[in-house]
């Protein structure tokens, strides 16, 4: 287990190299955080990741040869996997949404100010997905338009035979996660405990085969009519 006085170590993965080289000074500039390798595309991501062992990947999401959904999907099947954030424009919300589902606790924009892509880094470091409410916005969009194929039939069969298992306390947790709310707000929304939040949350996770509270919000979209 890594001492959280040791730096979160982050791996750089983008076919431009001004890019990289940007997001590493931005990044190697703060004594928590350390860049440890770069890549420029998805098969050099996971060398690098196998190779360094980060604690997060900054991932684009196009690049030639292997893209970036591809390599977060790989990289997310296996065993203590790295957290993903993932590089993006605004004209790739479809593929963040593949990114999401695949488990990616979030995504920024590559020309995101310093300061806050330096925060989401922290964020995601801590295992809280960033998805501003514009993002999420975009998102929602995505997964709910009419030729998504995360609308089609099937896939919101998935959903809604995954919703039945859960209990009428987990249903509402999960619906005020895709609402964008806060454990304490769920808490008092519902009138219960923080503590009480989370074990619902956990059993969420656990039910509905998913890893993050993104994950959650999608598959309540996905379920709905």
């Amino acid at each position: 287990m890594r001492s959280r006085r040791e730096p979160v170590r982050v791996v750089i993965v983008d076919d431009e190299q001004l890019v990289r080289m940007a997001l590493r000074l931005i990044i190697d500039a703060e004594p928590d955080l350390t860049v440890v390798a770069e890549a420029a595309d998805g098969d050099a991501a996971i060398t690098a990741v196998d190779e360094q062992r980060p604690d997060i990947v900054l991932m684009d999401i196009r690049m030639p040869r292997r893209d970036g959904l591809s390599a977060t999907r790989e990289l997310l099947s296996r065993p203590a996997p790295p957290r993903v954030l993932m590089l993006t424009t605004f004209d790739s919300d479809g593929l963040v949404l593949g990114a999401l589902r695949a488990g990616a606790l979030g995504f920024v924009l590559k020309d995101t100010p310093p300061t806050h892509m330096l925060d989401a880094v922290r964020t995601v470091a801590d295992g809280t997905p960033v998805l501003s409410p514009a993002a999420m916005t975009r998102v929602i969009a995505a997964a709910t338009a009419t030729d998504s194929p995360h609308t089609h039939d099937s896939s919101r069969q998935i959903a809604r035979a995954k919703m039945t298992a859960l209990t009428q306390r987990e249903h509402e947790t999960a619906r005020a996660i895709a609402e964008g709310l806060d454990n304490r707000d769920i808490a008092q929304r519902l009138d219960i405990g923080v503590a009480t939040v989370k074990a619902h949350i956990s059993s969420l996770y656990a039910k509905l085969d998913v890893r993050n509270r993104v994950q959650i919000a999608l598959l309540v979209l996905t379920a709905q009519p």
